[in-house]
């Protein structure tokens, strides 16, 4: 372990371990829990992080303070030109325990396209949304045809060696609800982790409502009426609950459609194990996605601040995370921005 290394650990104790990278606010979707279908008003470019900078401040996370993991977000990552620079960039970052964990969520309908170069520069892992297997339906909460290249773009990222895939799925009551158990069967076919998450509060139009929510119980109850599911053990720092086939699965125990997972945010929140911190594409500086204060790294870089001042900033932020979202409660407040201007 460096001698410089230090431990970034909120007021409640919790090591943070994780970072959460959003790249870009524009997105080649308008996924209706995510943003509106029109009037978003986009970044300017000079206003969204350089790969430079992008590189700099996770180099602070990963060097000084050990950060394990990286996830890169939008929007939609894979909008951003030139991506595999950025991740060959980050790659290269070693903490006290090694190599960053660098892992990327998608819409997946370029991933045909761009899954080699991708893995080439030094991604590890990558979600796939996909939220109901239905052409109509997907055009209807995404307002896009892009089934096909999503489905396509899945084999793609296992074909060139992506293990595991995951496949991230927002349930949302009378949506696509009576979908659940055929994306069960989806992940179980083609050999990759389903992991069902519950509707949160983030949608662009405000229109959510707890009614909206399938929770972990119903989403697992109907899974299990056709395949028994057991616990696996617990998630720690991971935000998903993971459960396993009885049967194996098709590919075999420990194979990734042996399992699936469950988000749940609204019904059984993990805030007390959070190790999660953000980065907005502008460079604000987050410590939970529900957090309504941001803090302005981006025009510390661009000020000519040190790194040793830059980590006071991080340091100072930390100290401000709260226990937990609060949601249900008379004093929870919307987030000011959708999901994908904050990075999912």
């Amino acid at each position: 372990m460096s001698e410089s290394f230090e431990q970034l650990i909120d007021p409640l104790g919790r090591h943070i371990e994780d970072l959460r990278i959003s790249v870009t606010d524009r997105c080649n979707f308008r996924c209706t829990y995510c943003m509106p279908e029109e009037g978003m008003q986009w970044l300017n470019r000079s206003d969204v992080m350089s790969f430079e900078e992008i590189e700099r401040l996770a180099r602070i996370f990963v060097e000084r303070y050990g950060v394990k993991g990286i996830r890169l977000t939008g929007g939609e990552p894979t909008v951003r030109a030139h991506l595999p620079v950025l991740i060959s960039k980050l790659s290269k970052l070693v903490g006290p325990d090694g190599p960053v964990n660098l892992a990327m969520t998608t819409n997946g309908a370029t991933m045909r396209l761009l899954a080699d170069p991708l893995k080439q520069a030094g991604l590890k892992r990558v979600n796939i949304s996909l939220d109901t297997l239905d052409r109509a339906k997907f055009h209807q909460m995404t307002r896009r045809d892009e089934l096909n290249n999503v489905l396509d773009g899945i084999c793609a990222a296992q074909e060139v060696g992506f293990d595991p895939v995951k496949i991230n799925a927002v349930i949302e009551r009378g949506i696509n609800d009576s979908e659940i158990l055929d994306l069960a069967t989806f992940g179980r076919e083609q050999n990759v982790e389903v992991r069902f998450i519950e509707f949160m509060p983030l949608d662009a139009e405000g229109h959510w409502m707890n009614d909206n929510v399938v929770g972990q119980a119903e989403i697992l109850e109907k899974i299990s009426a056709k395949y028994p599911l057991e616990v696996l053990p617990a998630r720690g720092a991971a935000p998903a609950d993971r459960f396993r086939f009885l049967d194996g699965g098709l590919y075999g125990e420990g194979s990734p459609g042996s399992m699936i997972g469950v988000i749940p945010t609204i019904t059984k929140p993990f805030c007390g194990d959070c190790d999660r911190v953000r980065l907005t594409a502008e460079g604000d500086f987050r410590t939970c996605l529900f957090a309504n204060k941001e803090f302005d790294l981006l025009t510390a870089l661009r000020s000519g601040e040190s790194d040793d001042q830059v980590a006071d900033r991080i340091e100072a932020a930390v100290a401000t995370k709260w226990a937990g979202h609060q949601i249900h409660q008379v004093n929870f407040t919307r987030p000011s921005k959708s999901m994908s201007q904050l990075g999912g």
